[in-house]
């Protein structure tokens, strides 16, 4: 075991690892928040959830305009500093979170989380992508993955036990892991924006302006196969993403299980993650990337559907171990096909559309959400999303009929096409 770890470590550079460490930090200071943050709303201030699905629509709109930012400023600029300024804004924020006077103040908040801490997201895609040849996208991303879900499997349980004394330390310790990642970032990782050539007509004395950068963003969008690919992940997110804000909500009213019980299901999806995820994905590269995104979405259909069927607590396990056997299928690959589909010199702006397949879900889907769970019948927030996901797998099912020549590159099998090659 000792000489495949050291192995592994040896297949990646220095850089890799070391942005793997910022980012394992920063989420291990997030995921002591992050789950139980419906529930500190809900019982700071006593409202409902289709407060927090207001919230989570504030953090999603403003976070719209700051990863367009920022996918533009990381491609102008480079990756390093756009993720510094974004791992400060978050620390600034997490204060502003925990000792908001009321809830119109926490609205606030979320304007200005929304908005510049999501501008450091497509700069992180991006350097990733930088750093990894083509061939080792998709290990590397299940590298990333693994190392985030390490963190899910720490945060939660270290965050169940402070919660109870309390929110405010939580949010703390998020602000210090958020500088010691900038740290990390600032003084041992490198500017990893790739150095365009002369004959690509945009070398050295020939940058793009500001407005230039932004103004790429219409030729994203003119590339119809991947706006597809972008419109069923977001209906993915769409229905995944209930699983981080109304699942726990939704187990402690109607079926009365406690905070630690949702604790227990959120690390045991990461400690699959952790233990099966490298595993897996070495062993799907054989398979067409886009039948493995389908295929995932049938999974996730029958896992989330399941929460609105089922009552009792090994049951809703069940549920979460389909549900993160679909998540270890679909998350590395559809990360290796975004980075693969996008060029070089567009890599952040490709990353930040990207990034519209969470931040649209998280302004629409827990307010959804929080509106069917309060005023209707809280079952339906999973019948819902099982619907959702297989409108997802028709979507990739039909993409791998008509364009499966430009995806099948991402394992390496033919060369990629243009982004006009194949309409939708």
């Amino acid at each position: 075991m000792l000489n495949k770890l050291k192995a592994l470590s040896q297949e990646y550079s220095r850089t890799f690892w070391l942005i793997i460490l910022g980012m394992f930090i920063d989420n291990l200071g997030g995921m002591l928040i992050f789950p139980f943050f419906g529930l500190y709303i809900t019982s700071k201030y006593s409202v409902g959830m289709t407060e927090v699905g207001v919230l989570f629509s504030i953090f999603a709109v403003t976070g719209v305009f700051g990863s367009l930012i920022g996918g533009a400023l990381a491609d102008k600029f480079g990756r390093k500093v756009i993720i510094i300024f974004g791992l400060v804004i978050s620390a600034g924020s997490s204060l502003m979170l925990a000792f908001a006077p009321n809830l119109n103040f926490i609205y606030f908040a979320g304007f200005i989380v929304g908005l510049f801490g999501n501008m450091a997201g497509p700069a992180h895609q991006a350097m990733i992508a930088d750093v990894l040849p083509e061939d080792k996208r998709a290990d590397g991303f299940g590298i990333l993955r693994v190392a985030a879900n390490l963190a899910v499997v720490i945060g939660p349980a270290i965050g169940g036990l402070l919660a109870a004394k309390g929110y405010t330390l939580l949010f703390i310790i998020d602000v210090i892991t958020s500088f010691i990642t900038a740290v990390i970032i600032f003084m041992f990782v490198p500017e990893t924006k790739p150095i365009l050539k002369p004959e690509t007509g945009q070398g050295q004395g020939q940058e793009e302006t500001f407005l230039e950068s932004f103004a790429g963003y219409l030729k994203v969008t003119k590339d119809r196969l991947y706006m597809v690919f972008i419109l069923g992940s977001l209906l993915m997110v769409l229905a995944y993403m209930q699983m981080n804000t109304s699942l726990p909500v939704f187990l402690r009213d109607v079926h009365g299980i406690p905070d630690r019980g949702y604790g227990l299901l959120l690390s045991l999806n990461a400690s699959m993650v952790v233990l099966f995820q490298f595993w897996i994905t070495r062993r799907i590269k054989r398979f067409h990337p886009l039948k493995i995104m389908a295929w995932g979405m049938v999974i996730y259909a029958l896992g989330f559907s399941m929460y609105g069927f089922v009552s009792t607590f090994w049951l809703f396990i069940t549920a979460m171990v389909i549900i993160t056997i679909a998540e270890m299928l679909v998350t590395p690959t559809g990360q290796a096909i975004v980075a693969k589909l996008s060029p070089e010199d567009m890599r952040g702006r490709y990353m930040a559309v990207f990034g519209f397949s969470w931040t649209i879900p998280t302004a629409v889907g827990p307010l959804a959400a929080g509106l069917i769970m309060d005023n209707y019948n809280p079952n339906w927030v999973w019948y819902a999303s099982g619907i959702i996901m297989l409108m997802s797998a028709s979507i990739f099912a039909r993409l791998h009929m008509k364009a499966a020549e430009r995806f099948a590159s991402v394992n390496g099998d033919t060369a990629i096409s243009s982004p006009d090659a194949v309409s939708s």
